[in-house]
């Protein structure tokens, strides 16, 4: 049977499955994507990255020179960010009149890029000494609204004579800026975004430095609470030793054994030790910090965890110091030795510069 024109002849390998591609893979080595894989994980945002931390203080400008078209004047216009650390994001504009029309686009622009912040926006436009002149009279223009005014004044007597107002709101009485309204809202919005991405630069770099200064200090946290859990079993060993001595010593002061008298009023000595022994293991409990040492561990991974992850981590970052603060506290209220003592009022301490640093943290 002959086969039609055109149609390949198969092979004999077509029917095979080719084997599947081995990838080697080298422990703490990343793993080779296709390049679909790749191209899919980066569209997506698949590919983790870490996100910077940012501080709530910081200041910016940024300056745009317009020249008129006659080359003979011009406009300066300028945008200044300041921004200080606020509960919430607080926008406060200061502007001329004649660019009030951009309040809106740089307030959308702001609410965008920050989340908190007391930020103070003022927006400057000054015009050159040529530029100035621009509102001088225009006499020719006078002239005809004088002449207007003397024809009408004949045609109808009765009517009054126009205000100064009236004169200069006239079209064509003041020299108008040969810089056109778009042309400087432009300027001002370009300025505005400009002077916000180097805002957003400023607040990165505070926070990195806040964040090193934060990760230091729970560092130095940690490594406190490493010093002192292996210290309290034996601290809390010595004080029970301490309180059973002295227990023993008052029952012996109280009622001494009396011609070998095995009992004290009536209960023998092995049930008063035995008492004895009851209440120091209460006390012992009562004592024991092991479990405030745990939550604090806890809570200062949890911590290094949220600074190392990034974002916007200020409201988070002051709910963890509240909590390592109370830890803290029940350590020093528990503590049964001036080494306990020590490292809770030092823990403190710590926490509270750490605290004062994340208030400006966004």
């Amino acid at each position: 049977m002959r086969r039609r024109p055109g149609r390949p002849r198969p092979q004999k390998w077509d029917n095979v499955v080719s084997p599947p591609r081995v990838i080697s893979y080298t422990p703490g080595a990343s793993i080779p994507l296709p390049c679909s894989a790749r191209f899919s994980a980066r569209s997506h945002g698949l590919i983790a990255r870490r996100t910077m931390i940012y501080s709530m203080t910081g200041y910016a400008s940024a300056t745009r020179e317009l020249v008129a078209a006659s080359g003979t004047g011009g406009v300066s216009v300028s945008v200044e960010l300041r921004t200080v650390n606020s509960r919430f994001l607080d926008l406060n504009f200061r502007m001329p009149e004649d660019v009030r029309v951009c309040e809106p686009t740089l307030r959308e622009m702001l609410m965008t890029k920050l989340s908190r912040g007391k930020v103070d926006i003022r927006i400057n436009v000054q015009r050159s000494e040529q530029g100035a002149n621009a509102g001088a009279l225009n006499r020719d223009a006078l002239d005809q609204l004088a002449t207007l005014e003397r024809a009408v004044l004949e045609a109808f007597p009765q009517s009054g004579h126009l205000r100064t107002g009236e004169i200069l709101r006239w079209p064509g009485v003041l020299a108008e800026s040969e810089i056109a309204p778009e042309v400087l809202r432009d300027a001002v919005l370009g300025c505005g975004k400009q002077a916000i991405a180097d805002l957003i630069d400023v607040r990165g770099r505070e926070g990195a430095q806040l964040a090193g200064v934060l990760l230091a200090n729970a560092a130095e946290m940690e490594a406190i609470v490493a010093k002192i859990t292996p210290l309290v079993p034996e601290l809390i060993v010595k004080h029970q030793q301490k309180i059973v001595e002295r227990l023993q010593e008052a029952l012996g002061i109280v009622a001494p054994e009396a011609n070998g008298n095995p009992t004290i009023g009536g209960v023998s000595r092995e049930e008063i030790n035995e008492r004895i022994r009851q209440e120091v293991t209460m006390y012992g409990i009562r004592i024991d910090i092991a479990e405030e040492l745990s939550r604090l561990t806890a809570h200062l991974n949890e911590t290094r965890h949220v600074i190392e992850k990034g974002g916007r981590v200020g409201k988070r970052l002051d709910f963890m110091m509240q909590e390592l603060n109370r830890e803290a506290n029940t350590l020093g209220s528990k503590a049964a030795a001036k080494e306990l003592a020590d490292a809770s009022m030092t823990l403190k301490l710590l926490i509270e510069q750490m605290r004062e640093q994340v208030q400006n943290l966004e």
